[in-house]
């Protein structure tokens, strides 16, 4: 595209996406959030301003869903030390950015305010700022909705959703979301050398182990009783909304609520019942596994609930530990667990979150960098893994990826439990309806781009004929996010951190 420019009035070209890739080919740091998606690249050049040639080390399906945001090369080119480097904004001005708004300050665990770029190539947004607020008590977000202090929220729970259906001035909106929730089980935490992390319970190695937990599991009942009906039983790893790329088991491989059946695998692994009814380790220690969740997730307290009478039901004891989501990254990521609660967002393209589960996203020689989620390593799955991602016939590789999820399903490093809808609701007395992607049916928030945003319209300035234009309303949309560094679609730096996808 031509005559497109960065928001400090410097062009954007072709040398700004060399020099992410190339940086993000070089660089650890730089890689840290979406290297897999270069891992395959032998060069990249920009010949001319309009033009980029990459050249990849064998064919490359994906890349029609490089989903990498783009750097400004004379911003980025003076930092010394990626890793430190926070792009924050300076007093009065926004970081430079591309998008249709720009970085204007930013707390960590209480807000990000984004301002409208004046230069977007698309046009300046109707709305001149936005900001994402932090709650740390999910209904007082839903109290500050209702009195008009916000405008719009996402992550609601059932209860809430419903409570909010029908109240004046308030459209609610529920979506097919495109995420997972999943329990993972500590199989074996290790870096990508193959070197042991964490305190891992030893037993959870044991595949029939791990078969009989999510023999014991009934996803349908969190389905009914912690979601309200607003979520689909899980199946296959990626989510039944990419219908294209949706494996379901066959009836003979799936795992079902069978408290007997598990109880008589326990029985034939060996893992006999101690005279309180917690059965016995192979390391001779009573069955006991710490089950993880967040604090700021009621839902994951409601089914750690559940699960520890499943569990219980056969014969292992559950320790349930509620923390934060940082405690939880940092424990999960350390491998010092058993079994937690986990979730991450799918894009349209499955290869990023099918990349997880390969040996090669496990943590560095120093436990650091990681974006695995199970720790998993199976030199199958990552020989199917390379297979998907180089075949350029669609049908073909649809076949792959079904593969990949059957072998990952059979393998049980983790459960699948449901596929969560997406509960939103914004003041409709305010704003004019938001563009939901996909269409119809889809979310406002937490899609792929920025249409939610930009689509963005006071009802003020729904009727006027102007496309794009500022109106001259200061509107703020205060948004609710757990997790604020989701918010680098607009920061222009690192879209799939731990922190951004994973739930």
């Amino acid at each position: 595209r031509t005559g497109a420019k960065w928001s400090d009035g410097q062009p954007i070209t072709a040398a700004d996406a060399a020099f992410t890739f190339n940086l993000m080919m070089t660089n650890e740091d730089a890689a840290t959030a979406n290297g897999n998606f270069v891992a395959n690249f032998a060069s990249v050049a920009a010949p001319d301003p309009t033009t980029l040639v990459i050249k990849t080390k064998a064919p490359q399906a994906t890349m029609l869903a490089l989903d990498v945001p783009i750097v400004p090369k004379h911003v980025w080119a003076g930092v010394s030390d990626i890793a430190k480097y926070t792009n924050l904004p300076t007093a009065g001005h926004p970081t430079v950015g591309s998008g249709p708004y720009l970085l204007a300050d930013y707390r960590e665990g209480q807000f990000v305010k984004l301002v409208a770029n004046p230069t977007y190539w698309r046009g300046k947004p109707k709305i001149s700022e936005l900001d994402f607020v932090h709650f740390d008590d999910s209904n007082a977000e839903v109290q500050a909705l209702i009195k008009g202090d916000i405008d719009l929220v996402n992550g609601l729970t059932a209860a809430q959703f419903d409570s909010l259906k029908g109240h004046s001035g308030i459209t609610t909106n529920q979506a097919v979301g495109g995420r997972f929730v999943d329990l993972v089980m500590n199989s074996g935490a290790a870096t990508n050398t193959g070197t042991p992390i964490g305190d891992g319970n030893p037993n959870l190695k044991d595949i029939a182990l791990r078969t009989a937990i999510a023999d014991a599991i009934n996803p349908q009942t969190l389905v009914d009783k912690v979601y309200g009906g607003y979520a689909q039983v899980g199946t296959g790893y990626i989510p039944d909304k990419f219908a294209t790329y949706h494996w379901n088991p066959a009836p003979q491989q799936a795992h079902g609520f069978n408290p007997a059946t598990a109880n008589k695998e326990l029985d034939q692994a060996g893992y006999a019942k101690g005279p309180d009814g917690i059965r016995v380790g192979k390391d001779g220690k009573p069955l006991q596994l710490r089950l993880i969740g967040r604090t700021d997730k009621p839902e994951q307290t409601q089914m750690a609930a559940y699960l520890k009478s499943w569990l219980g039901a056969i014969g292992i004891g559950v320790n349930v530990q509620m923390v934060s989501s940082a405690k939880l990254d940092d424990v999960t990521a350390a491998g010092d667990f058993d079994l937690a609660f986990s979730g991450w967002g799918v894009d349209p393209d499955p290869d990023a979150v099918l990349a997880l589960q390969t040996c090669g996203q496990r943590p560095n020689a120093a436990g650091q960098d990681g974006s695995t989620e199970a720790f998993f390593c199976n030199p199958g799955y990552d020989t199917l893994y390379a297979q998907q991602l180089s075949d350029m016939n669609p049908t073909s590789r649809v076949t792959d990826v079904k593969k990949l999820e059957s072998l990952f399903y059979q393998q049980v490093p983790e459960v699948t439990l449901l596929y969560p809808n997406v509960l939103e609701a914004y003041r409709s007395d305010r704003f004019a309806p938001f563009q939901v992607q996909p269409e119809p049916g889809g979310v406002i928030m937490a899609q792929n781009g920025y249409w939610g945003y930009y689509s963005a319209t006071p009802l003020a300035a729904a009727s006027s004929s102007g496309s794009g234009g500022n109106t001259g309303l200061i509107i703020v949309i205060v948004v609710i996010v757990v997790l604020l560094i989701a918010l680098a679609v607009f920061l222009a730096t690192r879209r799939r951190t731990r922190a951004a996808d994973r739930e």
